[in-house]
């Protein structure tokens, strides 16, 4: 067996519901699949001391699930007092309505289609609610709205599908945009060396308590990546599918139609850099 602290950003291992930090709750979604690893995260945030706590993304629009969200803040004496989202992707952000109005909450989210309420969330905000203090992070890349939350007390950070606690993510072309995402993790890196960031906790996988080395795996993957797609368009595979077949076959075929996605986009970015030729789809 693998040591965990062997594996990029040391996982936790098993994903299960339950704390994984001083102010965070894990409540893991039953939507378990091949794009979404264990499940969705829905996490509960809040001070320890206060009966006010913030849910990040409510997850699919399962009733059992939000519900056993409610349940979690109420054993712990606490009332959700407030909904952000990570992005709008349906495994994050499909229950967030049928969630508001379990809650009586509004919903804060980039994108204005999401939300609930006049408030959404913008680069520099903070979020204040019951004593509890996280910086919203715009991380674009992934999708076009993707954000993350910033836990200053806890030195970790909320990474939606930005950073996952297992493998790579996608980037979703036309959506989201690799010179974009590249930009995100240099942001999400330097959280890590001047922010003093140790902790991922994301919307998929389990926790990682090397954030630092997390960021740093995912940009060599990019790298890697982006010179593999180099390389394959060199050698004549010049079609998205071409290209996902030569450089992704070591990879589950099911996979295969997401991972066109980033090729995709790695395609243009390579051809807005002027290294590979364009119309090369």
């Amino acid at each position: 067996m693998t040591d965990a602290a062997a594996l990029p950003g040391q996982p936790r291992g098993t994903v299960t519901s339950g704390r994984a930090t001083a102010r965070a709750v894990n409540v893991l979604a039953p939507n378990a699949s091949a794009m979404t690893l264990d499940g969705t995260n829905t996490w509960l945030v809040s001070e320890p001391d206060s009966d006010l706590a913030v849910v990040i993304d409510p997850g699919p629009l399962d009733d059992v699930h939000l519900r056993a969200v409610i349940d979690t803040a109420e054993r712990a004496g606490k009332r959700v007092a407030l909904t952000l989202l990570t992005h709008g992707h349906p495994d994050h952000a499909e229950g967030a309505a049928r969630f508001a109005e379990l809650t009586r909450t509004n919903v804060r989210a980039l994108d204005p289609a999401l939300r609930l309420g006049d408030e959404g969330l913008a680069a520099g905000d903070v979020i204040r609610t019951g004593g509890l203090e996280m910086r919203v992070v715009p991380t674009p890349g992934h999708t076009s709205d993707s954000l993350c939350f910033h836990l200053p007390a806890d030195r970790a950070v909320l990474t939606g599908d930005t950073i996952l606690g297992r493998g790579t993510t996608v980037v979703a072309h036309p959506d989201g945009r690799l010179g974009d995402y590249l930009a995100s993790l240099r942001r999400l890196r330097s959280l890590t060396v001047d922010d003093g960031v140790h902790v991922v906790l994301p919307g998929h996988g389990p926790v990682l308590d090397d954030a630092q080395g997390a960021v740093e795996f995912y940009l060599a993957h990019r790298a890697h990546r982006l010179a593999q797609v180099e390389t394959a368009v060199e050698n004549g595979h010049v079609t998205p599918e071409q290209v996902v077949a030569h450089v992704y076959a070591d990879v589950d075929r099911s996979l295969w139609p997401a991972a066109q996605w980033s090729v995709r986009a790695q395609l243009e970015y390579l051809q807005d850099h002027g290294l590979i030729p364009g119309g090369s789809e």
